[in-house]
Protein backbone atom coordinates (compact mmCIF):
# COMPACT_ATOMS: atom_id res chain seq x y z
CA UNK A 1 0.00 0.00 0.00
CA UNK A 2 1.08 3.33 -0.39
CA UNK A 3 2.88 4.77 2.92
CA UNK A 4 1.63 8.11 3.91
CA UNK A 5 5.96 9.20 4.73
CA UNK A 6 6.14 8.59 0.69
CA UNK A 7 2.94 11.73 0.46
CA UNK A 8 5.28 13.65 3.19
CA UNK A 9 7.64 13.33 1.43
CA UNK A 10 6.41 14.96 -1.91
CA UNK A 11 4.69 17.80 -0.09
CA UNK A 12 7.73 18.55 1.50
CA UNK A 13 9.85 18.07 -1.61
CA UNK A 14 7.72 20.92 -2.94
CA UNK A 15 8.65 23.38 -0.53
CA UNK A 16 12.31 22.48 -0.58
CA UNK A 17 12.64 21.48 -4.31
CA UNK A 18 17.11 21.86 -3.90
CA UNK A 19 19.74 19.37 -4.18
CA UNK A 20 21.18 20.30 -0.57
CA UNK A 21 17.50 19.82 0.79
CA UNK A 22 17.11 16.58 -0.86
CA UNK A 23 20.52 14.88 -0.48
CA UNK A 24 19.87 15.52 3.46
CA UNK A 25 16.65 13.86 3.30
CA UNK A 26 18.37 11.05 0.61
CA UNK A 27 17.29 8.46 3.30
CA UNK A 28 13.28 9.90 2.89
CA UNK A 29 13.46 9.41 -0.73
CA UNK A 30 14.76 5.95 -0.98
CA UNK A 31 12.36 4.53 1.54
CA UNK A 32 9.33 6.50 -0.82
CA UNK A 33 10.85 5.08 -4.11
CA UNK A 34 11.18 1.82 -2.63
CA UNK A 35 7.25 2.29 -1.60
CA UNK A 36 6.69 2.90 -5.33
CA UNK A 37 8.35 -0.45 -6.64
CA UNK A 38 6.86 -2.53 -3.97
CA UNK A 39 3.33 -0.95 -5.35
CA UNK A 40 4.52 -1.67 -8.83
CA UNK A 41 5.62 -5.35 -8.30
CA UNK A 42 2.01 -6.04 -6.77
CA UNK A 43 0.17 -4.19 -9.74
CA UNK A 44 2.28 -6.39 -12.07
CA UNK A 45 1.09 -9.66 -10.49
CA UNK A 46 -2.78 -7.69 -10.35
CA UNK A 47 -2.16 -7.09 -14.08
CA UNK A 48 -0.95 -9.77 -15.52
CA UNK A 49 -3.90 -11.86 -14.45
CA UNK A 50 -5.90 -9.75 -16.93
CA UNK A 51 -3.08 -8.72 -19.27
CA UNK A 52 -0.13 -11.95 -19.39
CA UNK A 53 2.21 -9.87 -21.25
CA UNK A 54 3.43 -8.06 -18.56
CA UNK A 55 3.78 -10.87 -16.22
CA UNK A 56 7.70 -11.08 -14.64
CA UNK A 57 8.84 -7.64 -15.88
CA UNK A 58 11.12 -6.23 -12.74
CA UNK A 59 9.13 -3.22 -11.18
CA UNK A 60 12.39 -1.12 -11.50
CA UNK A 61 12.22 -1.06 -15.08
CA UNK A 62 8.85 1.15 -14.62
CA UNK A 63 9.41 3.18 -12.16
CA UNK A 64 10.03 6.66 -13.29
CA UNK A 65 13.47 8.46 -12.26
CA UNK A 66 13.03 11.51 -9.97
CA UNK A 67 15.09 13.50 -11.33
CA UNK A 68 14.31 16.53 -14.03
CA UNK A 69 16.17 16.98 -17.24
CA UNK A 70 16.45 20.70 -17.33
CA UNK A 71 18.58 20.96 -20.37
CA UNK A 72 15.69 22.66 -22.05
CA UNK A 73 13.47 24.03 -19.80
CA UNK A 74 13.20 27.19 -18.50
CA UNK A 75 12.12 25.27 -15.16
CA UNK A 76 15.17 24.70 -13.45
CA UNK A 77 14.11 22.99 -10.24
CA UNK A 78 16.13 19.81 -9.91
CA UNK A 79 13.45 17.20 -9.09
CA UNK A 80 10.01 16.37 -9.84
CA UNK A 81 7.62 16.50 -7.29
CA UNK A 82 5.53 13.45 -8.07
CA UNK A 83 6.41 9.78 -8.43
CA UNK A 84 4.43 6.90 -10.46
CA UNK A 85 5.39 3.87 -12.91
CA UNK A 86 4.45 2.88 -16.19
CA UNK A 87 3.95 -1.29 -16.52
CA UNK A 88 4.34 -2.23 -20.17
CA UNK A 89 5.77 -5.28 -21.85
CA UNK A 90 9.46 -4.02 -21.82
CA UNK A 91 8.96 -1.45 -18.93
CA UNK A 92 8.42 2.38 -18.95
CA UNK A 93 11.38 2.59 -22.25
CA UNK A 94 9.39 0.38 -24.32
CA UNK A 95 6.85 3.10 -24.52
CA UNK A 96 4.08 0.08 -25.52
CA UNK A 97 0.79 0.91 -24.97
CA UNK A 98 0.25 0.32 -21.19
CA UNK A 99 -0.83 1.78 -17.77
CA UNK A 100 0.34 4.37 -15.33
CA UNK A 101 0.09 5.41 -12.10
CA UNK A 102 0.91 9.16 -10.85
CA UNK A 103 1.37 9.57 -7.26
CA UNK A 104 1.50 13.55 -6.49
CA UNK A 105 -0.08 15.59 -3.54
CA UNK A 106 -3.37 16.62 -4.87
CA UNK A 107 -2.94 14.19 -7.59
CA UNK A 108 -3.48 10.84 -7.80
CA UNK A 109 -4.48 9.19 -10.62
CA UNK A 110 -4.47 6.12 -13.16
CA UNK A 111 -3.82 5.98 -17.00
CA UNK A 112 -4.33 3.98 -19.78
CA UNK A 113 -3.67 3.91 -23.29
CA UNK A 114 -0.57 5.64 -25.37
CA UNK A 115 -0.01 9.47 -24.73
CA UNK A 116 1.44 11.49 -27.44
CA UNK A 117 2.83 8.45 -30.33
CA UNK A 118 5.43 9.80 -32.52
CA UNK A 119 5.02 10.79 -36.01
CA UNK A 120 4.99 7.40 -37.11
CA UNK A 121 2.86 5.50 -34.44
CA UNK A 122 -0.06 8.39 -34.56
CA UNK A 123 -0.34 6.94 -38.42
CA UNK A 124 -0.27 3.48 -37.56
CA UNK A 125 -2.85 3.81 -35.18
CA UNK A 126 -5.18 6.25 -36.86
CA UNK A 127 -4.92 3.76 -39.82
CA UNK A 128 -5.57 0.91 -37.53
CA UNK A 129 -8.89 3.04 -36.40
CA UNK A 130 -9.80 3.53 -39.80
CA UNK A 131 -9.76 -0.03 -40.61
CA UNK A 132 -11.38 -1.14 -37.15
CA UNK A 133 -13.70 1.69 -36.46
CA UNK A 134 -16.28 -0.52 -35.32
CA UNK A 135 -14.48 -2.43 -33.00
CA UNK A 136 -12.80 0.91 -31.60
CA UNK A 137 -16.13 2.27 -31.12
CA UNK A 138 -17.64 -0.83 -29.01
CA UNK A 139 -14.54 -0.32 -26.76
CA UNK A 140 -14.85 3.06 -26.14
CA UNK A 141 -18.77 3.09 -25.66
CA UNK A 142 -18.55 0.00 -23.53
CA UNK A 143 -20.97 0.63 -20.28
CA UNK A 144 -18.15 -0.11 -17.97
CA UNK A 145 -15.79 1.94 -19.83
CA UNK A 146 -17.64 4.88 -20.64
CA UNK A 147 -18.97 4.89 -17.07
CA UNK A 148 -15.97 4.57 -15.41
CA UNK A 149 -13.79 6.97 -18.21
CA UNK A 150 -16.15 9.38 -19.71
CA UNK A 151 -14.36 10.49 -23.39
CA UNK A 152 -10.75 9.64 -24.40
CA UNK A 153 -8.22 12.25 -22.65
CA UNK A 154 -6.22 14.85 -24.25
CA UNK A 155 -6.13 17.00 -27.36
CA UNK A 156 -7.41 16.74 -30.89
CA UNK A 157 -7.72 18.11 -34.57
CA UNK A 158 -9.76 20.82 -35.51
CA UNK A 159 -9.45 19.33 -38.59
CA UNK A 160 -9.31 15.80 -40.10
CA UNK A 161 -5.77 14.49 -40.58
CA UNK A 162 -4.19 14.50 -43.65
CA UNK A 163 -5.37 11.27 -45.60
CA UNK A 164 -8.35 10.80 -43.74
CA UNK A 165 -11.88 10.80 -45.45
CA UNK A 166 -13.62 13.96 -43.18
CA UNK A 167 -17.01 11.86 -43.68
CA UNK A 168 -15.31 8.42 -42.17
CA UNK A 169 -17.48 7.44 -39.21
CA UNK A 170 -14.44 7.47 -36.65
CA UNK A 171 -13.32 11.04 -37.74
CA UNK A 172 -13.56 12.20 -34.29
CA UNK A 173 -11.27 9.20 -32.92
CA UNK A 174 -9.00 9.95 -35.78
CA UNK A 175 -8.16 13.39 -34.76
CA UNK A 176 -6.80 12.72 -31.62
CA UNK A 177 -3.57 13.36 -30.72
CA UNK A 178 -3.58 11.06 -27.47
CA UNK A 179 -5.16 7.34 -26.84
CA UNK A 180 -5.54 7.68 -23.21
CA UNK A 181 -7.93 6.99 -20.72
CA UNK A 182 -7.52 8.26 -16.49
CA UNK A 183 -9.62 8.00 -13.02
CA UNK A 184 -8.81 10.26 -10.50
CA UNK A 185 -8.18 9.19 -7.08
CA UNK A 186 -8.19 10.90 -3.21
CA UNK A 187 -5.72 11.21 -0.95
CA UNK A 188 -7.64 9.44 1.43
CA UNK A 189 -8.31 6.53 -1.46
CA UNK A 190 -4.20 6.38 -2.10
CA UNK A 191 -3.57 5.89 1.55
CA UNK A 192 -5.94 2.98 1.80
CA UNK A 193 -5.34 -0.68 1.88
CA UNK A 194 -7.05 -1.28 -1.40
CA UNK A 195 -5.52 1.37 -3.33
CA UNK A 196 -3.25 -1.60 -5.47
CA UNK A 197 -6.82 -2.98 -5.63
CA UNK A 198 -8.57 0.05 -7.09
CA UNK A 199 -5.68 1.09 -9.36
CA UNK A 200 -6.06 -2.64 -10.85
CA UNK A 201 -9.94 -2.07 -11.71
CA UNK A 202 -9.53 0.48 -13.26
CA UNK A 203 -6.48 -0.57 -15.45
CA UNK A 204 -8.64 -3.92 -16.18
CA UNK A 205 -11.56 -1.76 -17.35
CA UNK A 206 -9.28 -0.24 -19.52
CA UNK A 207 -7.33 -3.59 -21.13
CA UNK A 208 -9.24 -3.80 -24.19
CA UNK A 209 -7.92 0.00 -25.32
CA UNK A 210 -4.43 -0.81 -24.41
CA UNK A 211 -4.66 -4.22 -26.43
CA UNK A 212 -6.14 -2.72 -29.25
CA UNK A 213 -3.38 0.06 -29.57
CA UNK A 214 -0.85 -2.28 -29.34
CA UNK A 215 -1.94 -4.24 -31.90
CA UNK A 216 -2.42 -1.27 -34.11
CA UNK A 217 1.45 -0.27 -33.36
CA UNK A 218 2.86 -3.89 -33.77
Amino acid sequence: MLSKETIKFLKMLEKNNERQWFNEHKDMFVRANDNIIAITGDLIDRISKFDSSVAGIDPKSCVFRIYRDVRFSTDKSPYKTNLGAFITPGGKKNMLPGYYFHIQPGMFFAAAGKHMPDGAELQRIRSYIAANGDEFNRIVSGKAFSKRFGELDGERLSRPPKGFDANHPAIEFLKLKSFTVSENFTEKDAVAPDYPKKLASSFETAAPLVEFLRKAVA
